[in-house]
């Protein structure tokens, strides 16, 4: 009796043999295997490091089958007394190796992998497709002491934006009250020496390759910031690139790039500028004293805020309107010498003792541009500090300025500050105004800022476009005082530069003394509109100008 083939071909009048239907399916099934043997090892590849637990659960199996609990409870008590003696002589290396890599590995089970599906379906950031979902992957999650960092990639169709946008929500959701977005990668690769230098360097280039599709969070698990920043060690020589001012909310040292830029303070009365000013003057405290820094202050409101430092200064002006836009001048000045000397020789001016590096600090930029009387006085602040701003980064004549307002009408020369400094602002508009626009989307809520936290505002870290949180140091009077008396600005060497006397144009009456003598005119008086027959009569006398009845 002969069998019925399991496929009918009878449409194609085709008889087709046993032999090819079994090594078609089989050639079907080996291609289904080896589709799952690869994703199975792209899987394993990603996965790695849960080959080390994965091992030594297998070879805790077989230890227990072969000679029960007591090899178990031996490993334990030996590696309790190895973490003891570890936590006593380096607790900072035992806390960083091993707790934060317990709690990281914990947190991403128990808080992010067990509701991921549904914080990111709630918050919006699920894709629907062909009948399907598309949800953010969670990648890794990586603590501090203060921080979740979350790494999850994008599906296909969003940007960073859609994350900005749900920040709020997604701290939240996780128990956290602040939630930062980054669209990129923010530790920078590290500097590698060596012999194995070159290998290394080509690792780090494959890991800390551009990934658009990833999107870092960091969580605030614990406000570091809450609490007053104690006044920074000034460092022995100051590293005008990396000026350290105050607290990240990662518990960072922020650092402050000087060097070639201008500086804008912007926040509300009593919410912290002076912290800005006095922790950036601490920073320059030891290249204050070597003369290889000269500050000049302004103080225009009549040294209520600078005046307590006064020994920093190389020169200082708090009550004299005329005064301030002379010293402004003099750096003009001062800023056009010098680059007459490095015309054609560097780009970046380097600051030595013969050369200083000059900063014009300024306590209340808005009074010196807006609400002088003096119209000719404030024309010249104006010009005096279009000038600076637009030439005098390279040069190594900066401003830092503090302002309260900072919209376009009060502060005319917004735009000349390449660095901002965004503190409590009482506004929603003022945010954007001062950081750039879609600041206060990516995260600047400095209007947000309470008045109990003076000295937190948000900064722009270089090559991120996400504002950081942080807070500056406080500074005191008498800290103030003993810097001041111990840092003290050695006298200005140069003297003040003087602009040559405007050449007088020679007068026009021919007398050769260049002189012009002021002879008013008299005044016309009208001719009579009467004639002079009736003039006459009323004896009036009629001179070629006028005159007045005798």
């Amino acid at each position: 009796m002969m069998r019925a083939p399991l496929v009918n071909f009878r449409r194609l009048q085709v008889a087709t043999p046993w032999p090819v239907v079994w090594t078609v399916t089989i050639l079907f099934l080996l291609l289904r295997l080896a589709v799952v043997l690869v994703r199975f090892a792209v899987w394993a590849v990603r996965h790695w490091r849960a080959w080390p637990g994965v091992v030594l659960v297998l070879v805790a199996v077989d230890v227990y089958q072969s000679h029960g609990w007591w090899p178990h409870l031996l490993v334990l008590l030996v590696l309790a007394a190895v973490g003891g003696v570890w936590w006593w002589r380096g607790r900072d290396s035992f806390q960083r190796l091993v707790v934060l890599r317990v709690v990281s590995w914990w947190r991403r089970l128990w808080v992010y992998r067990r509701q991921w599906h549904e914080a990111m379906t709630l918050c919006g950031l699920v894709k629907k497709y062909d009948g399907g979902e598309k949800v953010p992957e969670l990648l890794s999650v990586r603590c501090s002491y203060a921080t979740d960092e979350v790494v999850l990639q994008m599906p296909r169709g969003q940007n960073p934006e859609a994350y900005h946008k749900a920040a709020h929500d997604l701290a939240y959701s996780f128990g956290t009250r602040h939630c930062r977005v980054f669209s990129g990668r923010r530790q920078a690769p590290p500097a590698r020496s060596g012999r194995l230098a070159w290998l290394l360097r080509r690792v780090d280039a494959i890991r800390f390759r551009d990934r658009p599709r990833h999107v870092w969070l960091v969580f605030i698990r614990r406000d570091p910031l809450t609490r007053i920043v104690k006044p920074l060690p000034v460092p022995a020589r100051p590293d005008f690139t990396a000026l350290p001012l105050g607290l990240r909310e990662d518990l960072a040292v922020y650092c402050l790039r000087l060097l070639a830029t201008h500086v804008l303070i912007g926040g509300a009365t009593r919410m912290g500028k002076g912290s800005v000013i006095w922790s950036l003057l601490r920073s320059l405290a030891a290249g204050i004293r070597s003369g290889l820094v000269r500050v000049w202050a302004i103080d225009p409101k009549g040294g209520m805020e600078l005046a307590i430092g006064g020994p920093l200064f190389s020169r200082y002006v708090d009550d004299d309107w005329s005064r301030m836009a002379d010293m402004l001048d003099d750096a003009v000045t001062r800023m056009r010498a010098r680059q007459r000397v490095l015309r054609g020789k560097v780009r970046v001016h380097t600051p030595t003792v013969d050369e200083p590096l000059i900063v014009i600090v300024i306590d209340e930029l808005a009074t010196l541009l807006a609400f002088l009387p003096d119209s000719e006085i404030r024309n010249r602040i104006t010009h005096s500090l279009g000038v600076l701003l637009s030439q005098g980064a390279g040069l190594g004549v900066l401003v830092v300025a503090a302002t309260q307002d900072p919209r376009k009408e009060v502060v005319t020369v917004r735009d000349y500050f390449p660095t901002r400094i965004a503190l409590g602002l009482t506004e929603r508009g003022h945010v954007d105004l001062l950081l750039g626009d879609g600041a206060r989307d990516r995260g600047a809520l400095a209007d947000h800022i309470p008045i109990s936290a003076k000295g937190v505002a948000y900064v722009l870290l270089d090559g991120q476009p996400e504002p950081a949180r942080v807070r500056f140091s406080y500074i005191d009077d008498d800290l103030i005082r003993d810097m001041a008396a111990t840092f003290a600005a050695p006298p200005e060497v140069q003297p003040e530069p003087v602009e040559p006397p405007a050449p007088v144009k020679p007068a026009r009456n021919g007398t050769g003394n260049g002189r012009h003598t002021y002879r008013p005119t008299p005044p016309r008086q009208a001719a009579p509109l009467l004639p002079p027959s009736l003039l006459n009569a009323l004896d009036i006398d009629t001179t070629p100008h006028g005159g007045e009845p005798r």
